[in-house]
C-alpha cells in the first residue's frame, strides 16, 4: 500500500528544525507499517523497539535521561544498529511510557543528531496527562485512516487517482470516468479506510475476511474503552460509541444525550464523550453561531454533532451488510446520508487546519452541514447524498450573511460544475476538494 503520509514524514527528515516526532493514530490505523516503511525507503536501517512487547526495555528510561547510554543499553540488549543520521529509530507503543516520551526531550536538546519517531495506540489520551511532557521538544503529525485517494492507489486505480489530480477546469467528467468512481467509491463506504479492511478487499476481493477485519478493529476499541482511568466511565463510553448510528440517522444530526440513555444528562456523560474525542475515535463538530474569524469564538458549545472515525467502521457498526453495494445509491442515502456525511468530513479534516464546524437556525428550522476555513475564507458546504440538489439552507445561509460569502460548495452524486457562486464536486472528488475551491475562487475573480 501506498500512504500519502510518507510524504509528510520526508520532510520531517529533511527538515532544519526537525525534532524528535510523535505519530498519533487510531489503533490499526498503520502507525508502526508507515514508519517502518519510512525507515526502509529513506534510513539504511531502522532500530524498532516496541515497549508493549519488551516491558523491560522501559527501566533504560526510567534510570538516566543521558541519551547515549539509553541508546547503548538498547542497543545492547536488543543487537539493532545505531547510528547518527543513517538510522531511523522508532519507539512503539509508548502510550503508557511516560519515561520514554519524557525523554524526546532530551533527544531534542542534547542529541538532535538522531531520528527518533514515537507511536503508540491511545496517545491522544496519554498526552492528556499531567505529566513531564516534553512541550516544544517535539513534532506532530497525524496519521488518520486511508482517504478515498490511497484507496485508489491500494486497489489498483492510480489511471483514476492521475485523472483526478490533473483536472484543472471545472467542467464535467467524462463517462468514462464518473461511473467507475462511483462505484468504486460505493466500495471504499464498504471497507473505510482502515488498512487490514482495505487490503482484504483490493489482494483478495474477500468480503467475509473485510467484515471480520472490521469487527476485529471495533473488539479491540471496546477493550480500550475500560483502559479509562475512572472504571465507571466504561460503561458510558460504550454506550456513547453504540448510539452514533442511531444519533447519525436523525434528520436532525445534533447529539443528544437522552439517545444515549433515556434520561442521560450531559454532565454524566461529557467526560466519557471526551475521552473518545481526545483517543480520535470521533470527531466532533460545533455548531457555529455565524460564520467568523476566529472560528472558535462563534462556537455554540451545548451543540455538536458526532461523526465516527472511519465510513468503513461507522457501516459496520450500524450493522448495514455489503450487499448495499448493488443497491443503486442506497450506500450514499442509507440512514439519512449519514455515511455520505462521514465521508466528506473525513476527506475535509486532513485538507483544512481548523476543525469544519456546521451552522443551524431553529425558526425555521435551516442547517449547513459543514463551515470550512480556507485561508480566511468562510465557506459553507452542502452534502446530497440523492438527486435531489435544490437547498433551501444555502440560499438562507447567504441571504443572512451575504458578504461572508465568496462561495458555496455542494457535494453531490451530480458532476463537477460551478454554477454562479455554487461549486458542484462529485463526491468521489472530496479528496480534491481544496484545489478544486482555489480554482473555483479565481474563475469567479476574473
Amino acid at each position: 500500500m501506498e500512504r500519502l503520509i510518507l510524504k509528510k514524514l520526508l520532510s520531517w527528515k529533511k527538515s532544519v528544525y526537525r525534532k524528535p516526532l510523535i505519530l498519533k493514530g487510531v489503533r490499526q490505523v498503520g502507525k508502526t507499517w508507515v514508519l517502518k516503511e519510512f525507515g526502509r525507503l529513506h534510513y539504511e536501517n531502522t532500530a524498532y523497539f516496541n515497549f508493549d512487547e519488551n516491558e523491560e526495555y522501559r527501566q533504560f528510561f526510567e534510570t538516566t535521561k543521558d541519551v547515549n547510554r539509553i541508546l547503548q543499553n538498547l542497543m545492547l540488549v536488543s543487537g539493532q544498529k545505531i547510528e547518527p543520521e543513517k538510522t531511523l529509530i522508532i519507539f512503539d507503543e509508548v502510550q503508557d511510557c511516560p519515561q520514554v516520551i519524557n525523554s524526546l526531550k532530551y533527544f531534542c536538546e542534547n542529541a538532535p543528531q538522531y531520528h527518533v519517531a514515537c507511536a503508540g495506540s491511545l496517545l491522544g489520551i496519554a498526552l492528556t496527562k499531567p505529566s513531564a511532557f516534553p512541550v516544544g521538544k517535539v513534532n506532530f503529525m497525524q496519521i488518520d485512516p486511508m482517504t478515498f485517494s490511497e484507496f485508489l492507489l491500494a486497489n489498483g486505480d492510480e489511471n483514476m487517482l492521475r485523472y483526478m489530480k490533473s483536472v484543472d477546469t471545472l467542467a464535467p467528467i467524462p463517462d468514462a470516468f464518473f461511473n467507475p468512481l462511483c462505484e468504486k467509491l460505493k466500495m471504499y463506504f464498504i471497507t473505510g479506510g482502515m488498512p487490514e479492511s482495505v487490503q482484504m478487499w483490493t489482494e483478495a476481493r474477500d468480503t467475509e475476511a473485510m467484515q471480520t477485519a472490521l469487527s476485529e478493529i471495533i473488539d479491540a476499541y471496546e477493550r480500550d474503552f475500560a483502559k479509562h482511568p475512572n472504571s465507571h466511565e466504561f460503561p458510558k463510553i460504550s454506550m456513547i460509541w453504540k448510539s452514533i448510528p442511531s444519533q447519525l440517522s436523525k434528520e436532525n444530526k445534533k447529539f443528544i444525550y437522552k439517545v444515549v440513555k433515556e434520561g442521560a444528562r450531559a454532565r454524566e456523560y461529557e467526560d466519557a464523550l471526551q475521552w473518545l474525542v481526545n483517543a480520535r475515535l470521533v470527531h466532533k463538530i460545533y455548531r457555529s453561531s455565524a460564520p467568523g474569524l476566529p472560528m472558535a469564538a462563534y462556537d455554540d458549545i451545548s451543540a455538536f454533532k458526532i461523526y465516527l472515525v472511519d465510513v468503513g467502521l461507522l457501516r459496520r457498526l450500524a450493522l448495514l451488510a455489503p450487499s448495499a453495494f448493488g443497491e443503486g445509491t442506497r450506500l450514499f442515502t442509507e440512514f439519512k446520508g449519514a455515511l455520505t456525511e462521514n465521508y466528506v468530513l473525513q476527506s475535509l479534516i486532513p485538507q483544512f487546519e481548523a476543525t469544519p464546524r456546521y451552522w443551524s437556525q431553529n425558526n425555521p428550522p435551516y442547517e449547513v452541514d459543514f463551515l470550512i476555513q480556507r485561508e480566511n475564507d468562510l465557506i459553507p458546504i452542502e452534502v446530497k447524498s440523492a438527486s435531489n440538489l435544490s437547498s433551501a439552507s444555502m440560499r438562507k445561509f447567504k441571504e443572512l450573511f451575504p458578504d461572508k460569502v465568496k462561495l458555496r460548495v455542494r457535494f453531490s452524486l451530480d458532476n463537477l460544475k460551478l454554477d454562479d457562486d455554487v461549486l458542484n464536486i462529485p463526491l468521489f472528488m472530496a479528496d480534491e476538494t481544496d484545489r478544486l475551491i482555489g480554482i473555483a475562487l479565481k474563475q469567479r475573480q476574473k
